[in-house]
């Protein structure tokens, strides 16, 4: 079975940075993405970044561009999110996904971790 494993979450000021970690296992995986996605208290789910086989194929939502990066260790099966210049709209569980394309809605990915609390105070 494939297990979806992500960390770093916590409680960060205003401005200030956190790395965000997943890694998968349980399968070998090629040619697949990975992505971030949010869901903030009483929201709906939403895309965040995502990365693809080719460390040169990713995508931002446009509310993080400028301020998150999405970067792969492939051989890990790994991805991490830096995030900088945090506010407290970025406040939510985050969540790996795993498919089959860096798609931006939800359904188009199999494998889910089980999110990681990013606390964002003023």
């Amino acid at each position: 079975q494939v297990q979806v494993v992500e960390s770093g979450g916590g409680l960060v000021q205003a401005g200030g940075s956190l790395r965000l970690s997943c890694t998968a296992s349980g399968r070998t995986f090629s040619n697949y993405g990975m992505a971030w996605f949010r869901q903030a208290l009483g929201k709906e789910r939403e895309f965040v970044a995502a990365a693809g086989w080719s460390g040169d194929v990713t995508r931002y939502a446009d509310s993080v561009k400028g301020r998150f990066t999405i970067s792969r260790a492939y051989a890990q099966n790994t991805v991490y999110l830096r995030m900088d210049s945090l506010k407290p709209e970025d406040t939510a569980v985050y969540y790996c996904a795993v498919g089959n394309s860096i798609a931006v809605v939800v359904g188009a990915y199999d494998y889910w971790g089980q999110g990681t609390q990013v606390t964002v105070s003023l």
